[in-house]
């Protein structure tokens, strides 16, 4: 039941910016952990940030210093605030939600994915 929305993707050039949104259909604030992630064709999907329910956050040595991920909780959107666009950050990307309930089972869930493309 629990659906994910991401939103934002587009196509720039290098050295721009994007601003990507995740609006979950459930209370954010009660997510162990929301993340972002990135895969293109051929490739693995690999992680580009990660914020836990206390504020942690968790980026990829690749993004370090460029992007910022936060929350606005009464909105339930997780946002990727990506600077200093270059070429190889073009990917398909992910917003990812998990948390582990009272029963110690995991929850893992995934939108479906927006699109960023950046030209040289």
């Amino acid at each position: 039941q629990v659906q994910l929305v991401e939103s934002g993707g587009g196509l720039v050039q290098a050295g721009e910016s994007l601003r990507l949104s995740c609006v979950v259909s459930v209370k954010i604030g009660s997510i162990d952990r929301m993340g972002w992630y990135r895969q293109v064709p051929g490739k693995q999907r690999d992680l580009v940030a990660t914020i836990t329910r206390d504020g942690d956050t968790n980026y990829a040595d690749s993004v370090k210093g460029r992007f910022a991920i936060s929350r606005d909780n009464p909105e339930n959107t997780v946002y990727l605030q990506m600077n200093s666009l270059k070429p190889e950050d073009t990917a398909v990307y992910y917003c990812k939600a998990i948390w582990r309930d009272t029963r110690l089972l995991t929850y893992q869930y995934w939108g479906q994915g927006t699109q960023v493309t950046v030209s040289s």
